[in-house]
């Protein structure tokens, strides 16, 4: 079990942040959108209270890898055989993952940060929650949601094809 990729393999260390992540964008991605329709400001709050520790942590745990891939990893090379302009659209859906992944993080943040609503979700102040629409933050919390999930369906159908179809 080497923490390392090898030419052809993904290493231990960035299989479990992919499936890490995975797992917690798609948490992030229902509890997201289940928060922005409540109506209930208490259970909004205790949903909050979980949805911006995680993201943060994603966006965090995003960096790390990118860290991890300039200066301690190399990722495997590419199937054999792949099209250029295939090769090219992964690497492309991959940045674009990641930089999904940064903006919602950054920007919920952001959004944190100029409402005051971090205090609240916190349970420190007795306070109402603001209103999130109200702060330009949000709409790049949205544009990178609302991306994460175009690429996360782009991602997942070229692994199953990998996987299923092409068995490379």
């Amino acid at each position: 079990m080497n923490l390392k990729s090898s030419a052809t393999r993904y290493g231990t260390f960035p299989i479990i942040i992919h499936w890490l992540s995975v797992f917690l964008i798609f948490g992030l991605l229902f509890s997201g959108s289940r928060a922005a329709s409540m109506t209930d400001p208490v259970a909004k709050a205790q949903l909050l209270s979980l949805h911006a520790p995680i993201g943060s942590f994603i966006g965090l745990l995003t960096l790390i890898r990118i860290v991890w891939w300039i200066f301690i990893d190399r990722k495997p090379e590419p199937v054999s055989g792949m099209p250029y302009l295939q090769e090219l659209g992964a690497r492309a859906v991959h940045l674009m993952l990641y930089g999904g992944i940064i903006l919602s993080a950054a920007s919920g943040i952001a959004m944190f940060a100029l409402s005051g609503a971090g205090p609240i979700i916190a349970g420190w102040v007795d306070a109402p929650l603001p209103d999130f629409t109200k702060y330009p933050p949000r709409i790049g919390h949205t544009i990178g949601a609302w991306s994460l999930v175009t690429l996360l369906l782009f991602h997942s159908g070229a692994a199953f094809f990998h996987q299923f179809v092409k068995k490379d």
